[in-house]
């Protein structure tokens, strides 16, 4: 999948003029790529279109319109682009309540390490965790993670076929497993893979 360039992105006038429209096909794109672990965790598959409404929204609020500015977005945001053997996902942790959101995070380190993929026929694939930064420390975990899941050149072609994906989570303070994947959740990952 091709990383975004500046000359993929609208100016900031032309984006206030076509932000509805952008962000309404952004959010429905993004719904099929949405998988909740259990109660408390969902990942969220990360891919070109979502990572072009992320920049553009980051330059709106921002007001940034130097080309430095620009270039320094896209080399945050490119990484999570899945490079078609592979699949990017933001993976959160949620919680209304906040003390509980706090004792959960505390008894959950090193849970982005348990997050794990599992092509139907295959062993499962456990997460790449936090490239760009380490995002716990010794008394909690983020509630927020970066997510890299490695695949086979079998995997890919499995799952470009039409195998089932499941997906969970193996950590002692919290184990869940989902899938297999809907078909739209499913294709849609499909679409990641070269």
């Amino acid at each position: 999948m091709k990383r975004l360039k500046p000359e993929d992105l609208l100016s900031l006038e032309d984006y206030a003029r076509q932000r509805a429209d952008f962000r309404a096909r952004a959010m429905a794109h993004r719904a099929a790529r949405k998988v909740p672990v259990g109660a408390h965790a969902t990942l969220c598959f990360e891919d070109r279109l979502t990572m072009q409404y992320q920049v553009q929204e980051m330059l709106r609020v921002e007001r940034l319109f130097e080309p430095r500015e620009i270039q320094d977005e896209l080399d945050t945001y490119n990484p999570l682009i899945p490079d078609g053997t592979n699949w990017k996902a933001t993976f959160m942790l949620e919680y209304d309540d906040v003390d509980e959101r706090r004792a959960a995070l505390a008894r959950m380190i090193g849970i982005e390490d348990r997050v794990w993929v599992q092509v139907e026929g295959f062993e499962r694939v456990y997460a790449v965790a936090d490239e760009d930064l380490e995002r716990e420390n010794q008394e909690k975990t983020s509630s927020v993670h970066f997510l890299r899941f490695q695949l086979t050149p079998a995997m890919c072609a499995a799952v470009k076929e039409g195998r089932g994906v499941t997906m969970g989570i193996a950590h002692e303070a919290y184990t869940h497993e989902t899938g297999p994947l809907p078909e739209a959740t499913r294709a849609a990952l499909a679409s990641d893979l070269d």
